[in-house]
């Protein structure tokens, strides 16, 4: 079975493009990334695919509006 990636390795993706990507193109970069079935967790949920997870971090308000779409900020990856 496929290790579990935590939701940080892909907010920490969004930090290094503060122009922002569309939910699309950071869906494609995590399935290039980490594989496309790769699963997902956080600090509170588990077993997440690209789109569940994608879905659980904008219900969490981490995303940011940018000029191309959606980043991060850094205050808004918890540090644990």
């Amino acid at each position: 079975m496929t290790e579990s990636v935590h939701g940080h390795a892909v907010l920490e993706m969004l930090l290094a493009q503060p122009e922002g990507i569309s939910k699309a193109e950071l869906k494609a970069q995590m399935q290039q990334r980490f594989g496309v079935d790769a699963r997902y967790h956080t600090c509170s949920a588990s077993d997440m695919d690209a789109e569940a997870l994608i879905a659980f971090l904008a219900a969490r308000g981490k995303f940011v509006d940018a000029s191309a779409g959606i980043t991060t900020q850094a205050d808004k990856i918890c540090q644990h």
